[in-house]
């Protein structure tokens, strides 16, 4: 599956833990990261100062289901979900 145009909502819904470029100590969920251009589009994609996180997030239609406000509700409650207790 390609990404949304526009989207961004793995970049934005879930928290990242791990060290990126602009942001060393991750990012909480629903802040949008640092490395998102103007067009919602990732700054580091596909370079190695990318997180393992976001290479292994992969579109699917269960993930990104028919809008960007379907796959932030989903990111979001994934997010929820595996947080620790």
């Amino acid at each position: 599956m390609i990404c949304r145009p526009h989207c961004a909502a793995c970049c934005i819904a879930p928290s990242i833990t791990s060290p990126l470029p602009g942001m060393p100590n991750g990012k909480p969920a629903g802040v949008p990261c640092v490395q998102l251009d103007d067009e919602l589009r990732c700054k580091v994609f596909g370079q190695p100062q990318r997180p393992a996180f976001c290479g292994g997030l992969q579109p699917s239609a269960e993930m990104c289901g028919t809008s960007r406000e379907e796959a932030m509700v989903w990111l979001s409650r994934l997010e929820r979900a595996t947080q620790p207790v």
